[in-house]
């Protein structure tokens, strides 16, 4: 069997930067373990796999390790593939997931944003076990949860110069650490994100954590407009809106390869 796939580059305008996805177009679904396999050899953070259903598209998301219920970066890379490639001169794209519902995608000349819901986080009395000392880095400001837990710090520096042991923090209870703080440069907020235990020591650029960043952040600033960057090695660039019980986030994405697997 041969099957096409795309590597995009995606919350960025240059390769080499933001957080590459690979995008698979299925014909119909193959085996969840065959799915599996591809999103392991792949060996990135997230492979996106699409099946067409009438107007729209079915959706899924695997890192090397295990499905995951929603993902950002991947979202955008496979409406850049179906803009620019299967679909070009459609500008919106509705999905069908498993676990995070319909997701839309529109397209403003380079821009791309998506319609993502919205999952504010509830503050922790007491961080998880084992939490601040493999993140290492000052003491945090405060430690919240939605799906991911979220860890806030005063300022950009204690962000950026955080080094976890990825070995420890396996061991915390969540499925990944989104830590974050206030932005400087024009920027209101910036991020990273670490979960090792899904096989993401530390993804580059991640849309799914923006759906608790966002609503986190536009209570504490009191706007619903934001710019924000998530500051690992790679980097990414994402606009943020707060929509009620949706949030909004826009990015651009570039194609870096494109070939096809033989299974």
């Amino acid at each position: 069997m041969r099957l096409p796939i795309y590597q995009v580059d995606a919350f960025t305008d240059a390769v080499f930067a933001g957080n590459p996805a690979a995008v698979v177009p299925l014909e119909s679904w193959l085996p969840d373990a065959t799915l599996q396999a591809i999103a392991a050899e792949n060996n990135l953070a997230e492979t996106a796999f699409f099946v067409r259903k009438g107007d729209g598209h079915e959706l899924r998301w695997f890192t090397p390790t295990e499905e995951v219920d929603l993902c950002g970066h991947a979202t955008l890379a496979t409406a850049f593939v179906l803009a620019t490639v299967v679909e070009p001169g459609r500008s919106r794209w509705e999905f069908t997931t498993r676990k995070a519902g319909s997701l839309t995608v529109t397209r403003d000349g380079d821009l791309f944003t998506l319609d993502f819901p919205n999952r504010p986080p509830e503050p922790l009395a007491v961080p998880p076990a084992g939490l601040l000392e493999a993140l290492g880095g000052p003491e945090p400001v405060a430690v919240l949860k939605s799906r991911d837990l979220l860890v806030v710090y005063e300022d950009e520096a204690a962000v950026r110069t955080l080094a976890p042991d990825m070995s420890a923090l396996t061991r915390v209870d969540a499925f990944a650490v989104c830590v974050t703080a206030p932005g400087t440069g024009g920027v209101d907020f910036v991020s990273r994100f670490f979960a090792p235990a899904g096989g993401i020591p530390e993804d580059p650029v991640t849309g799914s954590a923006h759906c608790t960043l966002i609503p986190y952040w536009a209570g504490r600033l009191g706007k619903n407009r934001m710019e924000a960057r998530q500051v690992s090695a790679r980097g990414g660039v994402l606009t943020c809106e707060l929509a009620g019980d949706r949030v909004k986030i826009a990015g651009k994405a570039v194609l870096y390869l494109e070939g096809a697997i033989h299974v």
